[in-house]
C-alpha cells in the first residue's frame, strides 16, 4: 500500500461556498479513485480565493463597527482550513458511501513552523487584503507598521511574506491517523505559520506556498509519492509557444537546468516544481499531473515524473 500526500489546486476548489460544494464533490471522486486502488491518502490543498474573502469579510465588519477588534491573518488562515476542510471531508466521505468503503476522513487544522529569521520577513511578497488609495495605505502602514504595494494600477494592497516551512507541528498526529487507515486532510492553504519564540508557538502573518508545504509534509510522514494536481496533464516546455513540448520524466539535474532557462513561470508552475525537487531529494517520487488524471499519473501512464 503506497502513501500518497496529494496537493490539490485552485482549479479543485472554487471561490463560493456553494461553488466550491459543488467542485469538490468532482474533486472527491478522483480522491476515491486513488482510495479505492489501495493507497493512504494524505490531502493537502489551497487556500488564496477563500482566506482572501474571510479576510476581506471580517476587516469590512470591523470597520463598520459590526465586530469588536480585528481578526489576525493566522486565524484567518485557520478559519479557511476549517471550511474548505470541512467540505472535501464532507464530499470524500459521501463519495465512499456511495462506494461502500467504510473509512474515516479527518481534517486537522496545521500549524506549519517556519524560520523567524528567514529573508522573506524582509521582503513581503503576498498581497492579501483589500484595495486602498495611496494616503489611505500611507495612514494604515503608519498605524499598523504593515507593508503595502501598488498592484496593477488598482490601488495599493497588503503585503505578507512567504517564508519556507521547515516543520509540521502535527506531524505525529498526521502519522498516527494515517496508521490507523484514515484519510487526512492537512496542511491547508500551507498551514498556519507559526514562529518559536523561545519555546513558545506564535502565529505570524505569513502565506506558506502550499506546494512546499505538502512536499515538506510528504518528507516528515515518510510519503512513498507526492503527487501535485494541478489543470494540466503534464509540465510543458516553450508552453504557449508553437513548439510546446510536453515532458512525462524530469531528474532533479535536469529541472535545475530548465529553471535557469526560465522555462517556468513563477506564479504557476514554478513552484510547484521546486516542490517535487524538494521531496525528490529524499529518493522518493514526485509528480505534477492533471486532476482529472491523477489515477494513471500514479501508474505512471499520465503526469510528469520528477526524480532524484
Amino acid at each position: 500500500m503506497k502513501k500518497v500526500v496529494i496537493a490539490l489546486g485552485g482549479n479543485a476548489l472554487g471561490d463560493t461556498a456553494i461553488e466550491q460544494q459543488k467542485l469538490v464533490e468532482e474533486t472527491s471522486k478522483s480522491i476515491v479513485d486513488l482510495i479505492e486502488a489501495g493507497n493512504q491518502v494524505i490531502i493537502a490543498h489551497g487556500n488564496g480565493p477563500q482566506v482572501g474573502m474571510i479576510n476581506l469579510g471580517l476587516n469590512y465588519a470591523y470597520e463598520k463597527d459590526i465586530i469588536k477588534g480585528e481578526m489576525p491573518f493566522p486565524e484567518c488562515g485557520a478559519m479557511s482550513e476549517g471550511y474548505i476542510g470541512f467540505h472535501l471531508q464532507n464530499a470524500i466521505d459521501n463519495e465512499l458511501r456511495k462506494r461502500k468503503i467504510n473509512r474515516d476522513v479527518a481534517c486537522v487544522i496545521t500549524q506549519v513552523l517556519v524560520d523567524k529569521n528567514d529573508e522573506a520577513f524582509k521582503k513581503p511578497t503576498k498581497p492579501i487584503g483589500a484595495f486602498y488609495s495611496k494616503e489611505v495605505a500611507e495612514k494604515i502602514s503608519n498605524e499598523k507598521k504593515w507593508t503595502f504595494v501598488e498592484d496593477a494600477g488598482r490601488g495599493y494592497r497588503r503585503v505578507v511574506a512567504s517564508p519556507k516551512p521547515i516543520d509540521v507541528i502535527e506531524k505525529n498526529i498526521i502519522s498516527n491517523l494515517v496508521e490507523n487507515n484514515c484519510i487526512v486532510i492537512a496542511v491547508g492553504g500551507g498551514g498556519i505559520p507559526v514562529i518559536d519564540n523561545e519555546g513558545i508557538l506564535v502565529g505570524v502573518p505569513a502565506v506558506i506556498d502550499k506546494d512546499l508545504a505538502s512536499a515538506k509534509l510528504a518528507e516528515l510522514v515518510n510519503a512513498d509519492t507526492l503527487i501535485i494536481l494541478t489543470a494540466v496533464d503534464r509540465v510543458c516546455i516553450n508552453f504557449g509557444k508553437e513548439n510546446q513540448e510536453e515532458l512525462s520524466h524530469m531528474t532533479i539535474k535536469e529541472a535545475e537546468k530548465l529553471i535557469e532557462d526560465k522555462q517556468f513561470s513563477p506564479g504557476s508552475m514554478l513552484p510547484k516544481v521546486l516542490a517535487c525537487m524538494s521531496f525528490a531529494k529524499t529518493g522518493k517520487v514526485a509528480i505534477i499531473a492533471s486532476l482529472k488524471n491523477a489515477k494513471d499519473a500514479l501508474l505512471g501512464n499520465s503526469g510528469t515524473k520528477i526524480t532524484i
